[in-house]
């Protein structure tokens, strides 16, 4: 089903080496013309050094054809060209053969260190890590993926993290240990590589993305056929929102893999699923296919025959990817599951021909799956023979386990509320102590200053205690505090402030002595021979 193919935009992601093995399954598989499968993989090779692969593919694509003229011609190019580098590194290969050299490259943790070693006791230079480097790219280009994987294991090591090459380096150790099905060790250099990604100060923000798109696409090699792979792409491409993020954005049809992964991670399934459909939901605008429609029929709109249909595009879907086929049988296993274990929570009763149907499969084979299923203690029912049903077990949860499931977040939230309530309460706590001694700063302040007798220099003023304590009361709502008596600037401005309110407040009617001048609203009072300034009068206060 060439439909749902995605080699054409994987391909767009991916170094032109890596693609051949796509090609490779296509034609078997026989999705497209022959004849055009090998016209791409002549135009592949045409930039690459494996000119003997481009004849072969050459004569099967033009038999009765010679071998062109510029083909021969590039093949005595690339063999000259191979053997200028092997005289090259000949020096440099003889010296990383020294037992003391290995010996010193396994205990080596830093590169410079090294580089420090093989200068002092072999006179190594810089410029042979870049002869080094070259010849390991023109291997690569030649199809020798064991000895690139080796040679730039070297250059990787001696090159520091800032160098132009040392970037490109890892990207082709890592496709030279795909290409050579080295799993283990890819897994390592695609984490290396990740993590130079995350940590790499890149020119902006788009060739970080770019770089993370690559190493999605890459990664696909490596997942769906390491041991742990199935867990490692959900950690990555569900979870890590930089990389989810790039799949919204770059690559939605990165989701057919995420999906796949999921349903046949029987250990984690359950726990990822809802974060799955979330994601499956927000961009099936963008991109959908029949594996990701299944999950949308069977846990967003609860289509169980729409899903049973998807099933069967799927089936055909996962035997035409190059990453997927060999989920097959474990994916259709597992989504028969999904599909059961959602149609056993809406219904207690199932016939055997009914549920058959719904998972695309004879009603003998449907019953001997139930049956497995129920040996494994996967499954609390009862098959009525008789009748041809299933009878679903009851599986009512007791009231203390509800009441545990309901409170169990109880004491945590209980916490943090008792510590926001202590934290409101203290705030509040010392805003009114603030106001309560600028209370009775104020009152005592005004009690002396207007309690004068009346042959002072200051007036004088016929005012209850009542009567100013309301008004204080009313200043202080807006008067600033002072948080830090170490600030004794601030405080006595604060204070200036204060007594000038106070003195300008219209409910305390100051009354001027005769002679005196006292003008109200103002901050410098005239009394007669002495200007005095607000702090003045705090201080006589």
């Amino acid at each position: 089903m060439a439909e749902f193919d995605l080699t054409p935009i994987l391909c767009k992601h991916l170094d032109r080496h890596l693609v051949f093995p796509l090609l490779e399954f296509l034609s078997v598989k026989e999705l497209y013309d022959e004849k055009d499968m090998l016209l791409g993989k002549l135009q592949l090779l045409s930039n690459t050094n494996m000119v003997d692969f481009a004849m072969d593919v050459f004569k099967n694509l033009y038999p009765d054809q010679k071998d062109p003229a510029n083909l021969r011609e590039k093949r005595q190019d690339v063999v000259t060209k191979l053997k200028s580098l092997q005289a090259e590194t000949d020096v440099i290969t003889k010296i990383f053969e020294e037992p003391e050299v290995q010996r010193q490259i396994q205990s080596s943790r830093d590169g410079r260190q090294l580089y420090d070693f093989l200068h002092k006791e072999y006179g190594f230079k810089q410029e042979m890590v870049d002869t080094l480097y070259n010849y390991a790219k023109f291997q690569y280009e030649c199809g020798n993926y064991s000895g690139t994987a080796e040679y730039l294991y070297f250059v990787r090591v001696l090159l520091p993290p800032t160098d132009k090459n040392f970037m490109n380096a890892c990207w082709g150790k890592l496709a030279s240990e795909i290409l050579m099905q080295s799993w283990d060790v890819a897994l390592e250099d695609l984490n290396r590589v990740k993590d130079l990604i995350e940590n790499n100060t890149f020119a902006n923000a788009l060739q970080a993305l770019q770089q993370r798109t690559w190493l999605i696409h890459w990664s696909l090699f490596v997942f769906f056929n390491h041991a742990k792979g199935r867990d490692l792409i959900i950690d990555l491409f569900l979870y890590q929102p930089l990389y989810l993020n790039a799949i919204q954005t770059m690559c939605p049809h990165i989701l057919r893999y995420l999906t796949t992964a999921v349903i046949t991670n029987k250990g984690r399934r359950q726990k990822v699923l809802k974060d799955l459909v979330k994601v499956i939901q927000q961009e099936s605008y963008t991109y959908s296919d029949p594996i990701t429609d299944f999950v949308m029929c069977l846990y967003v709109n609860f289509d169980f025959d729409g899903a049973q249909q998807k099933l069967r595009e799927c089936e055909t879907v996962l035997m035409n990817d190059f990453f997927l086929v060999a989920c097959l049988e474990d994916f259709i296993e597992n989504a028969r599951l999904l599909i059961f274990e959602t149609f056993c929570r809406i219904h207690e009763c199932i016939s055997i021909n009914m549920l058959a149907e719904k998972l695309n499969m004879t009603p003998d084979d449907a019953e001997r799956w139930i049956v497995n299923l129920i040996r494994n203690a996967r499954l609390d029912a009862k098959i009525d023979s008789k009748l041809g049903h299933v009878v679903m077990g009851t599986q009512a949860v007791s009231p203390y386990q509800q009441v545990i499931e309901k409170t169990k977040n109880l004491a945590f939230r209980s916490q943090v509320l008792a510590l926001n309530i202590e934290k409101r309460a203290g705030l509040h706590n010392k805003t009114e102590y603030q106001k309560n001694v600028a209370l009775g700063h104020g009152l005592k302040i005004i009690k002396r200053f207007f309690t004068r007798p009346s042959t002072s220099a200051l007036p004088t003023t016929t005012c209850n205690e009542s009567v100013m304590l309301a008004a204080l009361a009313e200043l202080v709502a807006d008067f600033p505090s002072c948080s830090s008596r170490a600030n004794q600037t601030e405080l006595t401005t604060n204070r200036a402030r204060f007594f000038v309110k106070v003195l300008t407040f219209p409910s305390l009617r100051l009354r001027g002595a005769a002679g005196m001048g006292c003008r109200t609203g103002v901050k410098v009072f005239d009394l007669g021979t002495t200007w005095l300034t607000p702090e003045d009068l705090w201080r006589r206060g």
